[in-house]
């Protein structure tokens, strides 16, 4: 199973312990063969909107900061609750914030 985890995390400075404790845990995950992407996400982004035959795109961002996604994972794992055991990991190591975690369906 595979799941697209999103990280909305609150504007936490990141000092040298968490760059550690991160690069550790994706090192971890990868080893492991659950981490198959990562990375952080531009805070404005665009979006396409579809009416009939018009597509308008329209120039970000959208949301509050406080609930902007930061960053993504996405990884395989046998159950949701392994997937939901990873973002716990990911939480304590970043600190306050919120992550969505979806099913990606193939």
């Amino acid at each position: 199973m595979r799941y697209l985890m999103l990280s909305k995390t609150a504007s936490n400075e990141p000092d040298e312990k968490l760059f550690t404790e991160m690069a550790a845990f994706i090192e971890e995950m990868t080893a492991a063969g659950v981490l198959l992407a990562t990375g952080g996400l531009d805070g404005t982004g665009f979006k396409l909107s579809s009416k009939g035959d018009e597509i308008t795109v329209t120039d970000g961002p959208f949301t509050e900061a406080k609930e902007a996604v930061g960053g993504f994972a996405l990884v395989e794992v046998r159950t949701k609750e392994e997937a939901i055991e990873i973002g716990r990991r990911f939480l304590k190591i970043v600190g306050d914030g919120e992550s969505e975690i979806h099913e990606v369906f193939a």
